[in-house]
């Protein structure tokens, strides 16, 4: 039940941040109730002025389930914050499309994989925390640069199975790299 509820959620946050005339080819919606609230109006969601989703907030929330692709429909959220649940599986390469992302806190739940290069796109990161996990591999290039020439301030990759060694200039603006 909690594992559909936060597919479900995500899906429909993302839904509804989009044209209201949207298309769903594969009928994924098409049991859903379409006098649904408003999601500005639901608990732990925020938007900005023009209704338009910036903040999601269901940390330790006891979620388990995995991040959608869809995600990426959220094209004006600014904070990610998911930490503290049984999340699970990869962090979709779309996530790299949420330009505006200022937060994204993945960190103490089970997610694995290599972390996406495409999150070296998200320009506007101020934070980012994807400790206790279970990642693999290397950090991506493209995220030291977030350090290097972008906005990041808090890089938190720390209790994961990440290999091998940084080798980039840090940046006197970075205030913690774990």
């Amino acid at each position: 039940m909690v594992t559909r509820f936060l597919v479900c959620f995500v899906f429909a946050v993302a839904i509804a941040s989009v044209d209201c005339n949207s298309e769903d080819p594969h009928n994924v919606l098409q049991s859903w109730d379409p006098t649904l609230v408003n999601p500005c109006t639901w608990f732990h969601v925020t938007c900005n002025n023009n209704n338009s989703v910036i903040r999601v907030d269901l940390s330790n929330a006891g979620l388990s389930g995995q991040l959608v692709p869809q995600l990426e429909r959220l094209a004006n959220l600014q904070y990610l914050e998911l930490f503290g649940n049984n999340l699970t599986g990869v962090i979709p390469n779309e996530i790299g499309n949420l330009t505006n992302l200022i937060s994204l806190d993945l960190y103490q739940n089970q997610l694995s994989g290599e972390i996406p290069t495409s999150l070296g796109n998200l320009v506007s990161l101020r934070f980012l925390r994807l400790q206790s996990n279970e990642f693999s591999g290397t950090i991506p290039l493209e995220v030291f640069q977030l350090v290097r020439y972008g906005n990041l301030h808090i890089l938190n990759v720390s209790d994961n199975q990440l290999v091998g060694t940084v080798t980039i200039q840090i940046q006197p603006d970075l205030q913690l790299l774990k």
